[in-house]
């Protein structure tokens, strides 16, 4: 695992060679020299490490004392450069001979501690000669991975071999004298449990009049697994909000109700949502669908009868699973053109996975990535293990040896989170980032965010991780990792002190102040006791707290962080009370990235802003206000925060009139009093961008901009005033691909009876528009006219509106919505029907989503019908 660290040295090595401060004509330029030969030194002993690692994974010690020696000394490297160049860039800010003094002085420590480097690579070198450690197989015959192919999407493992039990279960699933009304979808990990019970909750959930699929984990919180469930079958918000168990117990009494509840461990969830959930037994005929590693779990739930165990494939049935990934792509889709030798190999591997589906797929995968050669399938098939359990474990750690060398530490970070989480993309992306996991030597922002998308991408292509969600214009949010890989991730970090979970940092007390990373699930001891141990965490790069506890924030206050460059905390939202940050954050000067959620209150340090490498600060979850004067963090690049108390406020308004030309990418959000056109001038980088509290003022500064901002693609406005007249005019803006309206209503929505609402007032569209999104306004005849023309519409979601008109009317005689692929109306007001009156309109519409109100019932006519999901 040293090539990580090394793989992050050589990063480095390049950011800093880039550095102005390291550039010809330069009083430090003598330096480079030695920034240059770390770099090319890195490099080499990174490739030797690549060729070595055979022999170490086959037990040779030898092999193993001198790469655990490499890794060592990439790890004091990357220490060296993560603590050098904050002190050089420091100590060039000081005016004449003070900056020279200090300058030179950082830069001969430096060079020292090169010279120590050299020595220690020297000395590496002599114990191998000195005690003839062979420590590299013959990998001529090598076969490289095609870059250029083609990413896959696959959302689903196939459902393959499985059909007579899902035929099994949808009939137990529609018996109506069913025991429980519970399926129980039992087995080892990795047979496709989850999978075929989509695959059944799919089919069947039309037949339900709600529906609900929800994530259960190991460290499962039943208030959310409730509120999850609450919001797909129809609860508002305020019910949500106000007494949800009791919305929800009486909600579902009268509903005819299937749910899919995924991945449970113990039974002691299911005792706290069943007193929720009604009993499924009743004459109504609600169901439940779940899945666990546990039979007894299923048992405890739903008596024996419920309970279907999965079983390992088939061999003839595993074959078609393999030959259905090999050649998915290929147009003849078979065996025809390929050797019998190979087929024979591929049976043979298809073998050693014993039958479990994820071993089949990762595999497969993988060798789709290699030559279609019997040399290069039988150099895997050497490689893995002989029984079924050893066998798809090898097939896992071989998926991830198999990943290009930069790709392996942004694998390893999925198991920074819990299990089951939903990692958003954009965390992923600027975390790795910030880490410098990504790395571009024009140091553009943006082409590192590039980099670091098809980096997801090649790793779903893979099959290592799973698509959650996707965006507007069809790239993946959010991502999901199954367990049996979000083990490897974390037994692999371990080997490697990537990062610890904080189940595994106490293997030795000597190794608690080496640790780099670190993640907090859910025990405060634990965490209060690595602090003890370890009181200053120098060495520290990330910081991961998905906790109850606030006391994360009494550890930081006074610590020296000096290297951390993520910072996430992410607190438990059970209740409604908070936690008051502090104002302290301790010695945080490399830190790169922040992300605070949940009921945290507070305002973040105002010397927060002198961290110059700041690139992300999120806390649009919180309620916590930014730093004042904010926009001196000239590196910031995304700014995500919500709250607009006097606080907040203040914050911003002093260095509205004075922003400098900056970095920043995403602004959400900003009051609309505080908008003016000079703020986007300045902005020259920003592609997102939300603000709150419209006023006829904000309106008309936005219509007629001039000229307008040329990468701004995403534009949200939220909360217009009661009395705004001004028409809205965007068409002026021609790279707006995705608009976001919002009318922000009191809780008490429906209380009011819609008084609340305002009318929509748009003179104009952006031209190129792609998403658009209106929530809570007054939709009449007139604006759905001007929707229909539209030439780049593909998504239209109309939520919680109000309609003039009982009958809205989507035909236009062929020129209507010429791109709609998907329409999402939900809890819409005053309609009673929607229909198309020819088969020419909407001509690409495959989608129509309709959540209707309790009391509610709109009509569609027959083509709508057949599109509704």
């Amino acid at each position: 695992m040293a090539e990580i660290l090394l793989t992050a040295v050589i990063n480095k090595s390049v950011e800093i060679a880039g550095n102005v401060l390291f550039q010809e004509g330069t009083r430090l330029y003598w330096l480079k020299e030695d920034i240059d030969w770390l770099q090319r030194e890195m490099r080499h002993i990174r490739s030797y490490i690549d060729n070595a690692k055979d022999k170490a994974i086959e037990g040779d010690t030898s092999v193993k004392n001198l790469i655990k020696d490499i890794q060592q000394l990439a790890g004091d490297v990357e220490d060296l450069l993560d603590d050098f160049l904050p002190k050089i860039e420091q100590s060039n800010k000081f005016k004449g001979a003070i900056c020279c003094l200090k300058t030179v002085s950082f830069a001969d420590e430096f060079a020292r501690e090169i010279e120590k480097i050299k020595r220690r690579v020297a000395d590496i070198d002599r114990v191998r000669t000195t005690y003839n450690i062979m420590d590299t197989n013959n990998n001529n015959d090598c076969i490289p991975l095609d870059q250029r192919r083609l990413f896959l999407h696959a959302n689903e493992t196939e459902v393959i071999g499985l059909e007579d039990d899902f035929n099994t279960l949808q009939a137990k699933l529609l018996d109506q004298d069913l025991p429980y009304g519970v399926v129980s979808i039992v087995g080892m990990p990795g047979l496709g449990k989850t999978t075929l019970a989509k695959k059944l909750y799919r089919l069947v959930r039309d037949q339900f009049e709600c529906s609900g699929l929800v994530y259960i984990s190991q460290q499962p919180r039943a208030r959310e697994i409730l509120t999850d469930i609450a919001k797909q079958v129809g609860l508002t918000e305020e019910e949500r909000k106000e007494n949800l168990e009791n919305n929800l117990r009486s909600l579902l009494k009268i509903k005819r109700y299937v749910i899919l509840l995924d991945d449970i461990w113990n039974v002691e969830i299911w005792d706290d949502l069943k007193l929720v959930l009604p009993e499924c037994d009743s004459k109504i005929g609600s169901r439940i669908i779940l899945t666990s590693r546990n039979s007894n779990v299923g048992r405890y739930i739903g008596g024996d009868f419920s309970v279907h165990v999965l079983q390992p494939l088939v061999s003839e049935k595993s074959f078609e699973l393999f030959s259905k990934k090999i050649f998915n792509f290929d147009n003849n889709n078979s065996w025809a053109n390929a050797s019998p030798d190979l087929v024979n190999i591929g049976r043979s591997i298809v073998g050693r996975c014993g039958g479990v589906p994820l071993a089949i797929v990762v595999t497969a995968g993988m060798l789709r990535a290699r030559e279609r050669t019997e040399h290069a399938w039988n150099r895997v098939l050497e490689s893995m293990g002989h029984k079924v359990q050893d066998g798809c474990a090898k097939v896992l750690t071989l998926s991830y040896n198999d990943l290009p060398i930069a790709l392996r530490p942004c694998f390893l970070y999925f198991g920074l989170f819990p299990e089951d989480h939903e990692i958003r993309a954009f965390d992923l992306t600027n975390m790795w980032i910030a880490e410098k996991l990504i790395v571009v030597n024009s140091g553009n922002g943006r082409q590192a965010e590039s980099l670091a998308e098809d980096v997801l991408n090649d790793l779903v292509s893979r099959n290592l991780i799973q698509v959650a969600k996707r965006t507007y214009d069809g790239r993946i949010s959010s991502y999901r990792i199954h367990d049996l890989l979000h083990s490897l991730c974390v037994d692999l970090a371990k080997e490697s002190n990537f990062f610890h979970t904080e189940h595994n940092a106490f293997g030795d007390p000597g190794n608690v102040a080496m640790v780099r990373r670190i993640t907090f699930y859910s025990d405060i001891n634990v965490m209060n006791e690595f602090f003890r141990l370890n009181p200053k965490p120098r060495k520290l790069r990330a910081l991961f707290c998905f906790i109850k506890d606030p006391c994360i924030f009494s550890h930081m206050a006074h610590r020296n962080f000096k290297l951390l460059q993520v910072l996430v905390v992410v607190m438990s939202q059970d209740g409604y009370g908070g936690f008051a940050m502090g104002n302290k954050f301790g010695n945080m000067s490399c830190l790169r990235y922040l992300r605070l959620k949940g009921h945290i209150l507070g305002k973040l340090p105002n010397y927060m802003v002198k961290l110059k490498h700041l690139e992300t600060l999120d806390i649009d979850e919180s309620f916590i206000d930014p730093p004042t004067g904010v926009w001196k963090s000239t590196q910031l690049r995304h700014l995500r925060h919500k709250n607009f108390d006097e606080a907040s406020i203040c914050c911003f308004s002093p260095f509205f009139p004075n922003v400098p030309p900056n970095n920043v990418q995403t602004l959400m959000w900003m009051d609309g009093n505080f908008f003016e056109p000079r703020l986007l001038h300045r902005l020259m980088n920003l592609r997102k961008l939300g603000i709150m509290d419209i006023s006829d003022s904000t309106i008309k500064k936005l219509s007629t901009l001039s000229p307008v901002p040329t990468t701004l693609e995403v534009l949200k406005l939220g909360s217009f005033f009661r009395d705004t007249s001004e028409q809205i005019n965007l068409s002026s803006y021609p790279n707006i691909v995705k608009l976001h309206l919002d009318r922000i209503m009191p809780l008490n929505f429906e209380a009011l009876h819609l008084s609340g609402l305002m009318p929509l007032i748009c003179e104009a569209f952006p031209p190129n528009l792609f998403k658009l999104t209106l929530n809570r306004f007054i939709l009449d005849g007139h604006v759905v006219a001007v929707l229909k023309k539209l030439p780049k519409l593909r998504i239209l979601k109309m939520r919680w509106c109000k309609h003039n008109e009982e009958k809205m009317d989507l035909s236009g005689d062929g020129d209507s919505f010429p791109q709609l692929e998907v329409l999402h109306i939900q809890e819409s007001y005053g309609l009673s029907e929607i229909t198309c009156k020819d088969d020419v309109s909407m001509p690409k519409l495959i989608k129509l989503l309709l959540i209707e109100r309790t009391d509610s019932n709109v009509r569609l006519s027959e083509r709508l019908a057949k599109l509704r999901i």
